[in-house]
């Protein structure tokens, strides 16, 4: 894999839904969600994140560095106890807060699988070994239970903040290496970001740089009830029994609606997990695919229609300031989202299909993005 992005990004995802049900409310009988001061639909950003996720699943067979951690049927602290284990052999390096430099400065001497490193330009630190370690209270042990005298002598010259202390960041510093590891075997933490504190090995908490709004239909939309019966019966039954023939489940639909939602990629935040180039080639094939591959029988009207992409590249003629304003950003992000309108062609007609709707004016979009130093590209 290649290095973290460089850019920022925005972007508008245009789907829409015929006779069928993109999100249902589980708290309002499964029918679809819906604003109901305005009338809209909507969508969650877990919804759209879930589909994404098993459209990576099925494309990458669940194979690292595309693995899924939150897949369906997954043990998720299973997955925090292969990071435990993979980063046992390796070293981290916890940073010494300036108010024990001088305490560790005075030691000639470390307890095994300990060394302090300071130097004039660089920010002092512990240096320790997981070897071996089955869980972190080992180490913390370590620190007070050493058999050569030396080392006896020396932990008893560290005051019992400086162990406390010395204990907290030795956690933290393991949650972060193996933060690392989810991050690069795992497409959806580096991506998403994932709350993985829970449990006896846990690996912290990630901010992913890919975010989601809630999508939104452009018009209100009416939700319908669909009535099924079956002919079949369950079980056999005497004569006299009631039938259970004409029993049969209720569908809920929208006959049709077009959803909108706002992305969100952070070059900065990309940088923390490593989210690639060839991440973000796979998550725009996922948004322009997904719902091909996720077909169900209340959702087989779905379709991706447009996906505009705002790339922040930077107008300043220094390479520094251009390549800092594009990891920054140019431009507001609501100013961009402003540019593209989707209207009715005929207002006082219900849409039943996108069609209906006026064709976005991409040639302006992108001449306005230029001047801003955004790049406007056009997937769908």
């Amino acid at each position: 894999m290649n290095g973290a992005i460089k850019n920022r990004y925005e972007f508008v995802y245009l789907f829409d839904v015929k006779n069928g049900n993109p999100n249902g409310d589980p708290d309002a009988g499964n029918a679809p969600r819906q604003d109901y001061e305005t009338g809209k639909g909507l969508v969650t950003d877990v919804c759209l994140k879930r589909k994404i996720r098993n459209y990576v699943d099925i494309t990458r067979n669940n194979q690292a560095p595309y693995e899924i951690h939150v897949r369906e049927g997954a043990f998720l602290s299973e997955h925090h106890k292969r990071a435990h284990l993979a980063i046992e052999n390796e070293t981290i390096q916890m940073i010494i807060p300036e108010d024990l430099v001088t305490e560790f400065k005075a030691f000639e001497a470390y307890p095994d699988g300990i060394v302090f490193s300071y130097k004039e330009d660089e920010r002092p630190c512990l240096v320790l070994s997981l070897a071996g370690l089955e869980e972190t209270e080992k180490k913390a042990k370590a620190l007070k239970e050493k058999s050569k005298k030396a080392d006896a002598e020396n932990l008893k010259l560290i005051s019992p903040a400086a162990k406390a202390k010395l204990r907290e960041l030795f956690i933290d510093s393991k949650e972060k290496k193996a933060a690392q590891w989810m991050c690069k075997n795992f497409f959806d933490v580096r991506t998403f970001g994932a709350v993985m504190s829970t449990g006896d090995m846990r690996c912290g908490q990630i901010r992913g740089p890919v975010q989601f709004g809630f999508a939104e239909s452009i018009d209100s939309i009416v939700g319908k009830e669909i009535s099924m019966s079956r002919t079949a019966e369950v079980n056999m039954r005497n004569s006299t029994d009631k039938p259970e023939k004409g029993l049969g489940a209720r569908k809920s639909i929208v006959p049709y609606g077009l959803y909108r939602v706002h992305g969100y990629i952070s070059a900065h935040l990309s940088s923390q997990t490593n989210f690639s180039e060839d991440d973000l080639e796979m998550l725009w094939s996922a948004l322009m695919n997904m719902f091909d591959q996720d077909p169900a029988a209340a959702r087989t009207g779905m379709h991706a229609q447009k996906l505009l992409i705002f790339k922040h590249v930077g107008t300043g003629e220094d390479e520094k300031q251009k390549e800092d304003q594009a990891k920054l950003g140019c431009a507001p992000a609501h100013k961009l989202f402003e540019m593209v309108n989707v209207e009715l062609i005929n207002k006082d007609k219900p849409p039943r299909s996108f069609a209906d709707y006026k064709k976005i004016d991409f040639a302006d979009i992108k001449s306005k993005s230029i001047a801003l130093g955004v790049e406007a590209i056009e997937m769908l």
